[in-house]
């Protein structure tokens, strides 16, 4: 299976991500679609919401909204969970969500388990508890007061039912499976939890954006949205209340890039699955 798909979402990389990429598969984001493309139909669980200078980013967000679309149209249920920072991001678009208060506990992620039972559940940047029992930043600055513990049913699930986590710095959901490497080389606190295929990439979006392409690809089904679509999306949760995870700004940019390079990086992907 060609790297391609890969490759572009690892382009213009500034945390380290192409660095880790040197231990894991080639073919990590098709390998993490095939995964996707062997569960039964039912409820797939999404999760993501990234809390930032009180709002939650714009990374992540708009990765979930594809990723959701796309599984509806293969079959699936997609149900979002994530927190109040993402309020009203989703319902717009017709996905069911669950928003999981901030001081949730074991008992809570379990029930939510036993009621939707899901097939397969899938992080795009989420921040998971990391290997000093804490929810940070980029900055190492806790936010755990501001996280509500959606990672912990990824914890409980794992080995259960299969899981899949997306992310571009080492602090999220699923960095738990590199974390040794993280510690040695980004010189950053890892999250501790792992999950069964991880999706590294240069921005989580566009990580959930290449597995949204793989999925195409392996489907030959015309899945994967517009630019247009996606941006419409962005702008619409920057207007609810969301910021650039990197500048902090209330603008329709992603960890500090502009439009024009999730155009350029989504234009890529549709050029290489049609």
């Amino acid at each position: 299976m060609s790297s391609k798909i890969e490759d572009i979402i690892l382009r213009h990389s500034q945390r380290g991500m192409t660095e880790l990429r040197k231990y894991t598969t080639d073919d990590y984001c098709h390998a993490a679609a095939r995964e996707i493309l062997s569960w039964r139909k039912g409820n797939i669980v999404l999760t993501t919401g990234f809390y930032v200078a009180g709002f939650a980013e714009t990374d992540g967000p708009s990765g979930t909204m594809v990723m959701a679309s796309v599984l509806h149209e293969l079959g699936y249920h997609p149900v979002i969970l994530t927190d109040k920072y993402c309020k009203n991001f989703f319902e717009p678009e017709d996905i069911e969500v669950v928003y999981m208060p901030l001081d949730a506990d074991d008992e809570y992620c379990d029930e939510f388990l036993r009621k939707y039972n899901p097939v397969g559940m899938i992080s795009i940047e989420r921040c998971g508890i990391n290997t000093k029992n804490d929810y940070a930043n980029m900055r190492e600055i806790s936010i755990k007061d501001n996280t509500a513990p959606c990672d912990r049913v990824f914890e409980l699930a794992l080995g259960r039912l299969p899981t899949i986590g997306v992310g571009d710095g080492g602090n999220e959901i699923g960095m738990g499976n590199m974390a040794d490497i993280i510690s040695q080389k980004l010189s950053l606190t890892p999250a501790r939890v792992k999950v069964d295929n991880l999706v590294i990439a240069s921005v989580s979006n566009w990580g959930a954006y290449g597995m949204a392409a793989c999925l195409e690809e392996l489907t030959k089904d015309k899945l994967f949205p517009s630019y247009q679509s996606i941006y419409e999306f962005i702008c619409r949760t920057v207007a609810i209340g969301s910021v650039d995870g990197v500048t902090h700004e209330r603008v329709a940019h992603v960890d500090g890039y502009n439009a024009s390079v999730e155009k350029e990086i989504i234009e890529a992907l549709i050029a290489d699955i049609r």
